[in-house]
């Protein structure tokens, strides 16, 4: 804003500097230039602090707790993980403190302000993104091609397929229909083929034997005639 930027030339210089430091600047730019710059409470010196562990956050995710303590002029570590927790609290990062391994990992922070020479650092990490997402982007198709082409490749192996259990249906039905058709029979007719010898057989004859019996009529020419006494 031009009427804030009018006060890095009146006498309001130092407080115009200073607050560049907590717009832009760390804990260790504000020790570089303490002599000209007004004094700090403990409150605002805990805030330029939550505000230099965001700036370090931007680059790096786990931060060591040496060049955690080197950054932020603290004398332990007590001193820093307590400082960590309040700025946890306050909302200005979320991450959990490894102490085992002496770190501070970092999930999330806020952002800071950027100046105009931090702008085309910006745009260059911009465009990097914008490059990656481009090759995923070509690479998603490229599957999307490949699965759209194995689909129709299946789908017309599934078209094959059911032309072909049609086809083999259509023939057995006809089959199985064919061979009902040649052994099915009347029942009527098929009873009257039993009974009824088949043509060109010769029928039994009785014999002798049983053609003689009672009653039958003797030929009177040949009865026997009495003898003579």
């Amino acid at each position: 804003m031009p009427n804030v930027r009018e006060l890095a030339d009146s006498d309001f210089a130092s407080t115009f500097r200073l607050l560049t430091v907590f717009a832009y600047g760390t804990y260790a730019d504000y020790l570089a230039e303490a002599r000209n710059l007004p004094l700090l409470t403990e409150a605002q010196k805990n805030k330029l602090r939550h505000l230099s562990v965001v700036t370090l956050a931007a680059k790096v995710k786990c931060i060591p707790y040496a060049v955690l303590l080197e950054a932020l002029a603290l004398r332990n570590v007590r001193q820093l993980e307590d400082l960590v927790i309040e700025a946890v609290y306050a909302d200005v990062l979320r991450g959990s403190l490894d102490q085992r391994n002496q770190r501070l990992e970092v999930d999330y922070s806020i952002g800071r302000d950027i100046q105009r020479q931090d702008l085309s650092a910006i745009a260059q990490t911009l465009q990097e993104w914008c490059v990656g997402c481009e090759v995923v982007l070509s690479g998603i198709e490229e599957q999307v091609s490949r699965a759209n082409l194995h689909k129709e490749q299946q789908l017309g192996l599934k078209q094959q397929i059911e032309s072909e259990v049609a086809n083999l249906k259509k023939t057995i039905k006809v089959t199985t229909a064919a061979a009902a058709a040649a052994t099915s029979q009347d029942p009527e007719q098929h009873l009257t083929e039993l009974r009824e010898p088949a043509p060109g057989t010769n029928q039994r004859q009785p014999s002798k034997k049983a053609s003689k019996g009672k009653g039958e009529k003797i030929n009177p020419q040949s009865s026997v005639k009495p003898s003579a006494k």
